[in-house]
């Protein structure tokens, strides 16, 4: 078994997840009607509404869903099977903090949202950062490219994926950038990029490109 060792598709705008719980959220977030007072009409899904339909979903790659569950409240991680509805890039993080221009973790966590457009979490104790990306990212040639600092963990591989509620950057294993909904995963090119800036930057490119 890897430990915590880790496609992505497009992320589908205007199309439905394929999730019910993915639905209300579409309908209670992103297009609230109001009424004439400006007020919401309807149900708005909570933050914690929105945690519990991605934990859910998130137990799909387990065959153990009370063991997953006990190990998020006594370890905060809990080991998920890669290759199904999930895989994940793993990046050093020397990369990433190449490629963000820093190494604080939250100014950190904020160029991560902007540049991969999907889940993110990190190892604080490795060093290193996982992208959730869609299981068919694995056949993609351009991975081949990608050299040291980022590896494709499809299926194998375990994950140690932390609790949807662990966010502190304080905590060993937390999330940088959390499951927007059920299925919401990084899309493949992004990740990409986001390795080529890192090892770029690592090497001196930008120093040498302007002169």
């Amino acid at each position: 078994m890897n430990s915590l060792s880790g496609q992505a598709r497009t992320r589908l705008r205007g199309a439905a997840v394929p999730s019910t719980f993915s639905d209300v959220l579409d309908a209670g977030l992103q297009h609230p009607e109001q009424d004439a007072d400006g007020a919401v009409a309807g149900s708005v899904v909570t933050l914690a509404e929105r945690r519990l339909a991605v934990e859910h979903w998130l137990l799909s790659a387990t065959h153990d869903r009370a063991r997953a569950r006990q190990e998020w409240r006594t370890d905060g991680y809990a080991l998920l099977r890669c290759g199904g509805i999930l895989s994940a890039v793993r990046i050093g993080a020397a990369v990433v903090h190449a490629a963000a221009g820093c190494d604080e973790p939250l100014a950190v966590s904020r160029y991560l949202a902007r540049a991969l457009l999907g889940p993110a979490f990190v190892d604080r104790e490795s060093l290193r950062y996982y992208v959730l990306v869609g299981s068919s990212t694995g056949r993609r040639t351009a991975w081949n490219r990608l050299g040291a600092g980022a590896e494709f963990m499809g299926a194998g591989h375990y994950l140690g994926v932390p609790a949807v509620t662990v966010t502190s950057p304080t905590a060993r294993i937390a999330w940088c950038v959390e499951i927007g909904s059920p299925g919401d995963l990084a899309p493949a090119d992004a990740v990409s990029q986001l390795v080529l800036t890192g090892r770029y930057r690592l090497a001196g490119g930008e120093r040498s490109a302007g002169g």
